[in-house]
Parts: C-alpha cells; structure tokens; sequence
C-alpha cells in the first residue's frame, strides 16, 4: 500500500483525451471559461475542496484530492456527465482514473507536455497554471493541491531546462516561422505580405503574428476579399495593383492564390524587389497548389523558396527531435515524482513521531516528579528519550519514504508499524 494509496486526501484524476475518447464526447464535456465557476462549484457540492479543471481540445480532466476515499472518482464522473448532458454509463469506457501515486505521476506528465499529442507542446503549462488560478479565484485550492502542482511546475521547468523537447517546429506553420527566424532573426523588425488567403496562408500568418511580426499586409485581386481578410487578420490591406512596390517592402512573402493557370510570383518580380530592397533577402512561402511562385525563383540569390514539401520536412525533423529528447524528460519526470511522493510519504509519518516522542517526555516527567530528581535528571532523561527514539524515528520515516516509492523491504508495511506502536503504548487512547 502506498502512503497515496486510496483514503481521504489522496491525489485523484479523472478525464477523457485524445487517446481514451471521441472528438464527439470531447466536444459534449468541454468546458469553456465561462463555464469554469459553475463547473467547480458542481464539484463541490458534491463535496470536493481541492480540484482544477483542465479544459483543451485534447483533454477534459479534473484533478483534485478525494475529500472521501469513497467512490470520488464516480462523484467527478456524474459532475462531467451533468455538464455534458450525458448519461454518466455512456463515460465509462472513454475516460480513465488515476488514484495516489498514478495520478501524482499523471498530473507531472501532463504539465511537462509529455501526455499531449504534440510533445513538448508550451501551450500546456500555461493551461494547466490558468485553471491552477481559476481555481484559487473559486476557492478550491489548498494546501495538498497547490504543493502537487507547484511541484509538477518545478518538474516541467527542469524537463524545459535539461532537454530540448521544447525545441523544433512541429507543424507547416510553425516551421515557416522557424525558418524566418533563421533567416532574418528578430521578427520584431520584420514585414510579412499575404497574396491571396487559403488556410495555410492565414494559418502561417497567425503564427507570425504570435511571433510579434512588426507589420501584416495582405493583397488579393478582389478588394472586399483583402479587406475581409485583413480583418479577419487584424493586418493592413494593399491594392492588388500595388504588389511590386509590397513585395520590396516584404521580408517574408506568402503566396497563396491558387491560380491554377498561371504562377503569381514571377522570377522577374523577385529580381526587381530584391533590387529595391538592396539584396536584402526575402524569404519566399509557396502555399498555393499547385504552385503560386515560379520554380526559377529558387535559383535567385537573396530570394529563399519554400514550398508546403519543404516546410513539412522541417516540421518532420522537429517531431524527430523531440522524441529524440522524450526519453531524457520522462527519467526526468519520474525522478521528480518519486521524490515528490516520497517526501509527502515521510511527512505523513510525522504526528504518529510526534506523539510518540510526546509519550516518552510525559513519562519522563513523571519519573523525575516521583523520584525528586533535579536537573541533572531531566537532562538523563531527555539524553535518554532522544536516544531510544533515533532509531524508531530513522526506521519509520525509511519505511514511510519507501512505500511511497512503491519499493523496498518494509513497502506498504509503515501504516501497519504506525497501528502498532499506537496499540503497545495506548497513543489513541491517550490522545483523546
């Protein structure tokens, strides 16, 4: 038995993600900001004291510490079935539970992006410290969460600090803002041109501009369609009769009009735009199918073409890397969660110490009241208190330490040492 094992006041998470459920019952559970208050206070009344909920497109979980030891964990389940207007049977088979240690190791793997579909994905720390707050704003936090959750945070930064699972784009969009980047460096100081829409145009944009790109421009041959997309962008529209004098003010160009009978970019247009920028290099994004940009462009110095294939090759090789890295963040983890567990485990040992220790001073005092000794007596005795329980206090707070970590000789057996010294000197009995 484990010292998180099934009692009041154990870690407990229920929840539903990519791999265990339906986009379908992701959907129907999802809970929006809006609806956190009303959710957790569900959780409440059904007597809960400490929980979060962590709402994303890939995962509905609730993490929380079992006010009962009997059946939270079906109580988490009724509440997600009443917010999704499901009947809790049909939540069954697409949601897991994780009780004591488990969910202590769940909840680390989590923060430190390693349970996500992307690994090593930011976003999810931010998500979980923002319902970490909601939270505290609902007063649903106490002592035993906020010491877990600190700790998962601590153990998400050593994995961002000691590895490079962080590093690497993982999709078209994020791998066109890694190659601007290498390219030009600081977007902060870079002009980005849209020709035309399409999905990935508009999806590349929105990563530069969370990458603080200085200025958007978007050009379409229809006027109203580049200034809805401009809108839409929250960027600057230009005139279609204007691209040339755009495309030398663009460090990053994005071609996305999908002209099936002819190429937008020319190789003559690039020629003239990198003379007005001075050879100034301008990197070239060929999101059109099939191409928007002449082949020959790429033969141009200054001028660095990529189409959707070289983006995804990019993209690829982030992927690799991280999972080349995921073996390093997973040591990492599981070594902090052990540790995590271990220290609480040796601080559940704590009063059954403390009132053991409490019980020989007591005697102590006793003897020394019946026997009229002075001071030199009460220093024996103390002398003598401190050494017959060193031994007891190493062994009990060993055995609390290793059956948190699930291992070791006396594994499981300290809630029994702890039952049996209460029984040979009466501590329950004395306590009352």
């Amino acid at each position: 038995m484990s010292v998180l094992s099934p009692s009041k006041g154990r870690p407990l998470v229920v929840g539903a993600n990519h791999r265990s459920s339906s986009l379908t019952l992701r959907d129907a559970l999802f809970v929006e900001e809006g609806s956190v208050p009303a959710f957790l206070e569900r959780l409440r009344g059904k007597g809960f004291t400490q929980a979060i909920i962590l709402s994303t497109c890939d995962r509905v979980e609730v993490q929380a510490i079992d006010p009962t030891g009997e059946d939270a964990q079906v109580k988490i389940i009724e509440a997600m079935a009443e917010h999704g207007g499901i009947e809790p049977r049909n939540l069954a088979d697409q949601v897991y539970q994780f009780f004591g240690d488990e969910a202590v190791r769940h909840v680390f793997s989590v923060v430190a992006s390693l349970d996500s579909l992307v690994i090593g994905e930011p976003q999810v720390f931010g998500q979980v410290k923002e319902s970490h707050q909601w939270s505290k704003d609902a007063g649903m936090i106490g002592a035993e969460m906020e010491a877990l959750l600190q700790a998962a945070y601590a153990a998400a930064k050593k994995v961002r600090t000691d590895t490079r699972i962080g590093e690497g784009p993982v999709s078209i969009a994020s791998a066109a803002v890694q190659v601007a980047k290498d390219l030009h460096g600081d977007l902060s100081r870079c002009t980005s041109l849209l020709i035309g829409g399409g999905e990935m145009g508009e999806l590349v944009s929105e990563s530069l501009s969370g990458n603080n790109i200085s200025r958007m421009v978007v050009v379409h041959p229809s006027p109203l369609r580049a200034e809805s997309l401009a809108r839409t962008m929250e960027c600057h529209a230009a005139t279609y009769e204007n691209l040339a004098e755009e495309m030398a003010r663009a460090d990053i160009l994005m071609a996305a009009l999908n002209r099936r009978k002819e190429q937008v970019v020319t190789a003559d247009m690039v020629k003239v735009a990198l003379k007005a920028r001075k050879k100034k290099p301008i990197f070239i994004i060929d999101a059109g199918i099939p191409g928007d940009v002449e082949p020959s462009v790429a033969d141009i110095d200054g001028a660095f073409l990529y189409d959707l294939n070289d983006l995804e090759q990019v993209a690829m090789e982030g992927r690799a890397s991280r999972e080349g890295e995921k073996r390093a963040a997973i040591d990492i983890v599981s070594a902090e969660a052990t540790a995590y567990i271990k220290g609480q485990a040796g601080r559940e040992a704590v009063p059954a110490l403390t009132t053991l220790r409490a019980f020989f001073e007591a005697e102590g005092k006793k003897a020394i009241e019946e026997t009229g000794g002075g001071e030199e007596a009460e220093k024996a005795v103390r002398l003598l208190v401190n050494r017959l329980l060193h031994q007891p206090t190493k062994t009990l707070k060993d055995m609390a330490s290793k059956s948190g970590a699930g291992k070791g000789e006396f594994s499981g057996d300290w809630q029994m040492a702890e039952k049996v010294i209460q029984h040979l000197f009466d501590l329950e009995e004395k306590k009352k």
